[in-house]
């Protein structure tokens, strides 16, 4: 159980980096500030931030699966990754439920 939840702690770290740059770079780069001269450079974000996504929800179940979560709370901890800060609220509960 210990390796999973390093694994899920590392994505969870990973994949709320990610989301601030996606949420508080990418798109106001993209949809306010119109950065045409950046756009080769910001497109990257999203796309690694969604590979990244795929591998937080595979660790996220496999740590769910491992200490026989219901449902709903596997599926909290998955959807914590889509807000900026919701994957590091998630990664500090799951470390404190599991010293």
């Amino acid at each position: 159980m210990k390796s999973a939840i390093t694994r899920f702690r590392v994505m969870a770290i990973i994949c709320g980096v990610m989301s601030l740059l996606l949420w508080f770079g990418y798109m106001p780069g993209k949809y306010i500030f119109d950065a045409i001269e950046t756009h080769k450079i910001l497109i990257a974000i999203p796309i690694v931030h969604g590979y990244l996504y795929m591998v937080y929800l595979v660790t996220a179940l496999q740590v769910g699966v491992k200490g026989r979560w219901h449902l709903m709370k596997i599926l909290w901890v998955m959807l914590a990754g889509t807000l900026p800060v919701a994957s590091f609220i998630a990664e500090r509960r799951i470390v404190k439920q599991y010293p």
